[in-house]
């Protein structure tokens, strides 16, 4: 699929993170590649947290909403289902292993590690430069309705 998850399955999302209607957001584009997940980012100047490094809130946000999908899309194949559950981040962690460089291509890499009915681990890179610049792993639950974040994408 060369489609954007995002653009497939969530066409009006406001989300800042991965929402295609979000004007000022970072409208990460998550695709498969295999078994893994994939996007490629730009950082602009104001994504910065000083001259030439991005922010690790900008970091982290993108490794949360690209390891979202990558849980939702997953989930979705195990259900063998026509679209994904929404999915919400139950608890992620970050390691900030160097200053991410903003001057080219930001890469984002994400496989789901374990899953269960409900949910999924996932554990995810961002590069920069060919160089592992953060990691992260977290645990992505899907909502039923009722729940504030039912397809709020």
């Amino acid at each position: 699929m060369t489609e954007a998850l995002q653009d497939r399955y969530a066409p009006n999302g406001t989300c800042f993170g991965c929402g295609p209607k979000n004007g000022k957001g970072l409208q990460i584009k998550s695709r498969l590649s295999g078994d893994d997940v994939v996007a490629t980012w730009h950082a602009e100047k104001f994504h910065e947290a000083f001259e030439g490094a991005l922010s690790g809130g900008i970091a982290g946000t993108l490794l949360d909403c690209h390891s979202n999908w990558t849980a939702a899309y997953h989930l979705m194949r195990r259900a063998n289902a026509d679209t994904p559950p929404s999915t919400v981040t139950a608890e992620y962690a970050v390691k900030m292993l160097r200053p991410t460089p903003t001057s080219g291509a930001i890469e984002l890499v994400a496989r789901t590690v374990e899953m269960s009915d409900d949910r999924a681990i996932v554990e995810a890179e961002l590069l920069a430069g060919g160089k592992v610049c953060a990691t992260a792993r977290g645990t992505f639950v899907a909502v039923k309705p009722g729940h504030p974040a039912y397809h709020r994408w």
